[in-house]
């Protein structure tokens, strides 16, 4: 008889990839050695970010006949393992589902960072390898507590290499990314804007 997982399997569960991709749209937990992992909560500042980036590229990629999302999308990294990106965005190419797992190469992958350690750790070092093995093109990691922008392009040896890194001005040239420009400046900028704390 097949065992029947829960709905909401337990953290640290094993299952198996399509038993993760079966789960509720709004779980954020990410798929790793056949387990689930807990994904960082987004932040304000996080959110604008992602924002931000998603109207510049939502529009760069529909008028070349892609797709970018902002989280929720699951990607298939391979049978063990599946990730949640927090921007993901295809060319025209890309066989997309309407549900389920994605399999098609991104051609970009967009992180923004927490100030945890964990969690720099895991988008600095354990998912440039996943997203290389998926054959994303590019991998953005945005660190809005270090105001720092660094772009990763895929080489012909499946392993990046930075093609840019800065905090600020215009990155005239988005690497991998033809006609695009991207103001860093005007995009620190809207974090700004926001309330400051209290206390």
């Amino acid at each position: 008889m097949e065992r029947v997982l829960p709905s909401s399997p337990m953290l640290g569960s094993p299952l198996t990839l399509d038993q993760w991709a079966a789960l509720d749209e709004d779980d954020s937990r990410e798929f790793v050695d056949g387990r689930l992992e807990e994904a960082e909560v987004p932040s304000v500042v996080h959110e604008v970010i992602v924002r931000w980036l998603l109207l510049r590229l939502a529009p760069y990629f529909a008028a070349r006949g892609g797709q970018a999302f902002a989280s929720g999308i699951k990607l298939a990294i391979g049978s063990r393992r599946g990730r949640l990106a927090d921007i993901v965005c295809f060319g025209r190419e890309a066989k997309l589902p309407r549900r389920g797992i994605v399999r098609a190469a991104p051609w970009v992958v967009v992180e923004v960072l927490s100030p945890d350690a964990q969690d720099q750790k895991r988008d600095r070092i354990v998912k440039p390898e996943d997203y290389a093995e998926l054959g994303a093109r590019t991998y953005w990691l945005i660190d809005p507590w270090l105001r720092t922008v660094e772009v990763l392009e895929l080489g012909p040896d499946g392993r990046y290499v930075r093609a840019f890194a800065g905090s600020g001005g215009m990155l005239g040239q988005v690497p991998g990314l033809p006609e695009l420009s991207l103001d860093l400046d005007a995009m620190w900028a809207e974090v700004d804007e926001l309330p400051a704390e209290e206390g």
